[in-house]
């Protein structure tokens, strides 16, 4: 009862929240002005509240902004396209970027876009690098102005994501720009602007005027916060017009609603610590069952991702063994897995066997049992994995935590992970030993192997995107073959839409990680019928 009354009261906040909140911005809603308008609510996760918007500091640097264009974009073939660029071009020695920007573009305040403003945004960042991890700009040695409508990097070494780089930064007016403002209320060149920020209550946004495909046919659009079963409650109510939705949610019925799954690169993988149990700078690594690869190539073969998809997310998401298959950089490689008696072969060759008979093997006194970690939605599936593991003799011991407690086992747990980018920097993250032992979040698993840093630190340095990509996939290859990541499913990201709203599915881009919020990524195309 406590439940559903607290369900009703964020309802009736929502409702008087799409009415007006009323703040000191001019522009903000009122009654009469709501009527008049053809407006949307949205619920997409909360993520979007988390922080600022300013691009600055790192706002939607997975590459959905909706205010703040950059000068790349991604089009729904993975690909890059022109945004704020209309072309741009590599030097030979891949030291020099120089982009041409589209003539005629303007800001939401009715200023100029220049080369200046992306010089003026390069430079903060620079500047402020500490505040945007987001944006890697170590090796920029410079950016100018050419001309108006010419800007030219310079960096200080051959750098091959860059070009991902240009995808996630999206530009602001250096006449204008002011840190403290632009935290809600970023003026940019996006095909939305911000007219009204309730901190975790909503965001209205309305259509940028000088928005250089056109500003958007839909007048408002609010984007609410609440949890995710107030969020279903109030679709139920008719209150919003897309709900983002766990996929154990995609098999009921909303009046009035279509379920819509989406494409993504958002994969759900399990880091597996490959050492053993050991101490560095009093920090504890490693895992004493985990660290024989014997245990992780029976996981990797043995388990059917299939069945553990439709247990877990109602079979929403496609089985992945690999980091990705929709991009150019990815190592895609084929599932072959339910393969459970070849799993048993592998463990009893390396000495697992279940002497007691109680159905977990053991190897030199050590039970086949390890933990694993899951934040929020994500430990069903590590349910229905362990569920499925258990034919192998080899348990796996489920935990719903917070992001704290997953910190503490990060290094001698197993960890549920949702990883999914543009940029193949990601692989630097999960492999190069770098970043290994260093009590960071990147390379949890404390994997080491120097072929693959040579593999990425040659992908990073190439001069090419042909080398940059052999690289790349090389790495992948010679990681995966050391098991350090259980991949299990790239997921969909699953929304109810109202029917009377066209999200214009066929011009969406496959979605990085980003919990629900890129499905706003073409807010500018919807229709509403």
């Amino acid at each position: 009862m406590k439940k559903l009354i607290c369900v009703m009261a964020l309802i009736a906040l929502m409702t008087a929240t799409l009415i007006g909140c009323g703040n000191n911005n001019t522009e903000a809603n009122t009654p009469d002005d709501t009527e008049t308008k053809s407006s949307i609510a949205v619920y997409v996760g909360t993520t979007i509240f988390d922080g600022s918007l300013d691009p600055v500091k790192g706002s939607m640097s997975y590459g959905y902004s909706f205010t703040n264009s950059a000068l790349i974009k991604v089009n729904p073939n993975s690909e890059y396209a022109g945004d704020m660029a209309e072309s741009w071009a590599i030097s030979e020695d891949a030291l020099k970027y120089t982009f041409r920007l589209r003539s005629g573009l303007m800001f939401s305040d009715g200023t100029a876009l220049t080369a200046e403003d992306v010089v003026f945004t390069y430079k903060t960042v620079m500047d402020n690098q500490a505040e945007n991890e987001n944006v890697d700009l170590s090796r920029l040695a410079g950016v100018r102005a050419v001309d108006e409508l010419t800007v030219e990097f310079t960096l200080s070494e051959p750098f091959s994501p860059f070009l991902d780089t240009t995808a996630l930064l999206g530009i602001v007016p250096g006449a204008s720009y002011d840190a403290e403002a632009f935290e809600h209320y970023p003026v940019g060149s996006g095909p939305w602007k911000v007219i009204q920020y309730d901190p975790n209550q909503q965001i209205i946004v309305e259509p940028n005027p000088y928005y250089y495909e056109g500003a958007p046919g839909i007048e408002r659009v609010t984007l609410v916060y609440m949890d995710n079963d107030a969020a279903i409650a109030a679709a139920r109510s008719g209150q919003l017009d897309v709900v983002m939705v766990n996929p154990n949610y995609a098999s009921e019925s909303i009046a009035r609603m279509t379920a819509i799954p989406l494409e993504t690169m958002d994969v759900r993988l399990i880091s597996m610590p490959v050492l053993p149990v050991q101490e560095k700078d009093g920090i504890t690594f490693g895992n004493n069952v985990t660290s024989d690869i014997a245990v992780r190539h029976a996981l990797t073969i043995g388990i059917d991702r299939e069945t553990i998809i439709q247990n877990a997310f109602n079979g929403i998401g496609k089985p992945a063994a690999g980091f990705t298959s929709n991009l150019i950089w990815a190592d895609s490689i084929p599932v072959s897995d339910n393969r459970k008696d070849e799993a048993k072969s592998i463990l009893e060759a390396a000495g697992w066997t279940d002497t007691d008979g109680d159905g977990i093997r053991e190897k030199d006194g050590v039970a086949c049992i390890f933990d694993v970690y899951a934040a929020e939605d994500r430990y069903v599936l590590v349910a229905a994995l362990a569920e499925d593991v258990a034919e192998l003799g080899i348990q796996i011991v489920p935990h719903s935590s917070d992001w704290g407690v997953i910190t503490d086992n990060m290094y001698t747990s197993g960890v549920i992970w949702g990883w999914g980018q543009y940029s193949p920097t990601v692989l630097y993250s999960l492999f190069d030993a770098e970043v290994a032992l260093t009590g960071g979040w990147d390379n949890v698993v404390s994997y080491m192997n120097p072929e693959v840093d040579a593999k990425i630190h040659n992908a990073i340095g190439a001069v090419t995107q042909t080398d940059a990509i052999e690289n790349w996939k090389a790495a992948q290859e010679l990681a995966n073959a050391d098991y350090p990541y259980l991949y299990i499913v790239n997921i969909e990201h699953c929304y109810f839409v109202s029917d009377r709203l066209d999200i214009s599915a066929d011009t969406q881009i496959p979605h990085p990680h980003g919990h629900g919020s890129p499905i706003i990524c073409n807010m500018k195309d919807w229709i509403l019928k």
